[in-house]
């Protein structure tokens, strides 16, 4: 073999190394956004659910607890039921405020992460950077004198290609 080959094939197992590098850098930013993504989900699922939570309180929990609650009020203090009830409502109010609470900063947590933007962004900067790159020119070879013997008269060498 010669040098010449020697150097295409060094050339070829080069642009081989770097395609198996470029699949696997996709591949990891694939992974990578949908690792982001399931952090995202798992954000809005834990918010959600504070305020089902929130509904289920106000709705299931109102009647039984505000008759104890008003009972309760109205043998420690003596005032009117009605004064009595009110107050029990509004602690469940205040219950179901503070589980909406939690909702809403779980829901703004997800909102703010951007996990899945942030990949796609640098998914396209590489896909940007990738798309400009121009192969490098390479020089044309110099034949020798005993092999433009064999070539035609008048004809010029032409590089090889990389392909």
């Amino acid at each position: 073999m010669s040098a010449a080959e020697d150097g295409d094939r060094s050339l070829g197992k080069l642009v081989s190394a770097a395609t198996d590098q470029l699949s696997g850098l996709v591949h990891d930013e694939i992974a990578l956004a949908k690792a982001q993504l399931r952090t995202d989900v798992k954000r809005i699922g834990v918010g959600g659910a504070a305020f089902v939570a929130a509904i289920a309180v106000l709705i299931f929990s109102l009647p039984m607890l505000s008759f104890a609650l008003a009972y309760g009020i109205q043998a420690w203090s003596g005032w009117h039921l009605s004064v009595c009830f009110l107050l029990s409502f509004a602690a469940n109010v205040v219950v179901a405020g503070l589980l909406a609470l939690i909702g809403v900063i779980f829901a703004k947590k997800a909102k703010q992460g951007k996990g899945a933007q942030k990949t796609a962004a640098s998914a396209k900067e590489t896909a940007a950077v990738l798309g400009n790159v121009k192969p490098h020119p390479r020089p044309a070879t110099v034949v020798a004198s005993d092999e433009l013997s064999d070539t035609a008269v008048g004809t010029t060498p032409v590089a090889r290609s990389s392909s």
